[in-house]
């Protein structure tokens, strides 16, 4: 998720790992419906008991879980029978149908368009992503149907970007040998003289390594790039692809 949002530069302003508790997810969720303009939840929406992320969503904002026929429809098509099921069929019902209708029981609000609350973002999978309140975005958490829903969503994100074609952001590394008390003062003025460009400073000490590393992030390529001698001079620095680049020989290979 970190990498996605940093791909498109997105600011990732909060993760929050909660246990499978009804009570914890509405609360969540409801204030991070409220505090934010987009969100995104991982996990809780597969066909057993402590499956609950859809229906706790939908009760955090008053919604109803309906059954998605057009879900349904993509789920016969493209979900294969299990081989320890080979009697199942979705024209007899059963424990087995009922936990593969959970899944497709989505919340619901009554007010708002329904193809904006449920999206098919990839056509080789049935599996949808429902969007609650407007900017609840509720996706499994298997990593692969994750990452590949994640990506479908791109092509809606990217026209609410401050940079629409989804550049992302830019981030450099520079190596250096020095303390990061002895290069606190000048990294605090730098901070300060480069921020009103939306660049911003860090310093990042590596444990047990000769060296640490400053980053300097932001959009402006052009600008940051300039930077570079100065940086490097005041921090007794050179600039790296990856923070291990510069590191002894004898360093490096632990690092591999």
């Amino acid at each position: 998720m970190a990498k996605f949002c940093f791909s498109l530069g997105m600011n990732l302003k909060r993760i929050e790992v909660i246990a499978d508790d009804e009570e914890e997810i509405i609360e969540a969720v409801r204030r991070m419906s409220e505090n934010y303009d987009f969100v995104v939840t991982s996990g809780g929406i597969g066909p057993t008991h402590d499956d609950i992320t859809y229906q706790s969503i939908a009760k955090a904002f008053g919604l109803e879980l309906t059954l998605h026929e057009g879900a349904l429809e993509k789920m016969k098509a493209l979900s294969k029978p299990h081989p320890s099921q080979p009697n199942f069929s979705y024209d007899v019902p059963s424990p087995a149908l009922e936990a593969k209708l959970r899944m497709i029981r989505l919340p619901t609000d009554t007010s708002r368009d329904i193809e904006e609350q449920v999206l098919f973002v990839d056509e080789k999978l049935w599996v949808p992503i429902s969007v609650a309140n407007g900017n609840v975005h509720i996706l499994p958490g298997v990593p692969r149907l994750f990452t590949a829903l994640l990506d479908g969503l791109k092509p809606q994100l990217l026209p609410r970007l401050t940079d629409p074609e989804g550049k992302g952001i830019y981030r450099l590394l520079i190596s250096t040998p020095m303390a990061e008390s002895a290069v606190a003062s000048y990294l605090t003025e730098l901070a300060a003289k480069v921020e009103p460009k939306g660049v911003k400073v860090g310093s990042y000490p590596r444990w047990g390594k000769k060296r640490n590393t400053v980053t300097l992030v932001g959009r402006d390529k052009e600008f940051m790039d300039s930077l570079i001698p100065e940086v490097e001079k005041n921090v007794n620095g050179i600039k790296v692809e990856k923070e291990s680049d510069a590191d002894e020989p004898d360093e490096a290979e632990e690092n591999k």
